[in-house]
């Protein structure tokens, strides 16, 4: 009797202990990219330490679907939302039926349309990315000297981190130390390496001039790597820059390949995006912008960042 009441005791206790661990929605732009699969570990890894459920939706970069995955946490109850939002321009309804919900709302990475207003209940976990095409495109100058040729491989148009790190490179090339400098031409190639494999096959067949390659993140520098090789592109004889530090680029950059790429810490931005939505499920005080730095890489302090 003893021994029954003891299992019943512990059975109850583990129920309780489960019906009160935290649950948090996590929405996803894309389950299948690198990167975003680095910024996805890091927000298990946290959740683990940290003893909470998430429940994880892959958006498959369709914003009605991410959505409806939202407007589902919602339904369930979930403690807390994070969100890699597909479209910043969409942002603007999640944020308001969050707040409307009631529920804690982090997006991570991509910052929303309203990043500057946003509700008590929400916060914005990323990389500030006025430094990442900044950082990029000084190096590019400085290892060409101020002058040269430039194509500019862009990500998805509607994404913020798109936007800014083409406008920083921009910026850059028209600064008094790189004005010699000249973009060529530039052509959206949506963080693909395929398609910047396709976008650099046709610039190499139009026959067009270039001394360095700036990509948005590193699938695309790599991607463009990739046709040079194909096309019999002297490699020491171009500057390839990336961002992200993924693996991949690291490996590019150990290979001699890719010539610049720029830390962004996508595990700490997904522990610190956990983190804050534990916090504010327990109404604790959290910052509104919570700021994971860009790192510059190179071949001379790549060690650094090899694991």
């Amino acid at each position: 009797m003893t021994i029954k009441r003891t299992l019943l005791a512990s059975v109850l206790t583990l129920a309780a202990g489960t019906a009160s661990a935290t649950s948090i929605g996590v929405t996803m732009t894309s389950f299948d990219n690198p990167f975003l699969t680095i910024l996805l570990n890091g927000m298990k890894e946290q959740a683990a330490a940290s003893g909470v459920e998430l429940q994880l939706e892959d958006a498959k970069l369709d914003v009605g679907r991410q959505l409806d995955q939202v407007q589902s946490f919602i339904a369930t109850g979930v403690d807390a939302i994070i969100v890699n939002a597909v479209d910043g321009d969409s942002t603007v309804s999640i944020t308001q039926q969050a707040r409307e919900a009631g529920i804690p709302l982090i997006y991570a990475n991509h910052p929303p349309a309203d990043v500057d207003k946003l509700p008590e209940l929400a916060s914005f976990v990323g990389s500030n990315e006025l430094d990442s095409g900044t950082l990029q495109t000084q190096e590019v100058c400085r290892l060409l000297g101020g002058k040269g040729d430039v194509l500019v491989l862009i990500g998805p148009l509607e994404n913020h981190a798109a936007h800014t790190r083409t406008k920083d490179i921009e910026q850059v090339i028209s600064s008094a130390d790189c004005n010699g400098m000249k973009i060529v031409d530039k052509q959206v190639a949506n963080w693909s390496r395929t398609e910047a494999y396709d976008r650099m096959t046709n610039w190499l067949t139009e026959g067009l001039r270039f001394d360095a390659v700036i990509a948005n993140n590193d699938e695309m520098a790599i991607g463009a790597i990739q046709a040079m090789k194909a096309g019999g592109v002297d490699m020491k004889k171009v500057v390839v820059a990336g961002i992200d530090a993924t693996p991949d680029g690291l490996k590019s950059m150990q290979d001699g390949d890719l010539d610049i790429t720029v830390f962004q810490n996508a595990t700490a931005q997904g522990m610190e995006s956990v983190k804050a939505a534990i916090a504010m499920s327990k109404k604790q005080p959290t910052e509104r912008n919570i700021w994971v730095p860009f790192e510059l890489v190179t071949p001379s302090n790549i060690k650094n960042y090899i694991h």
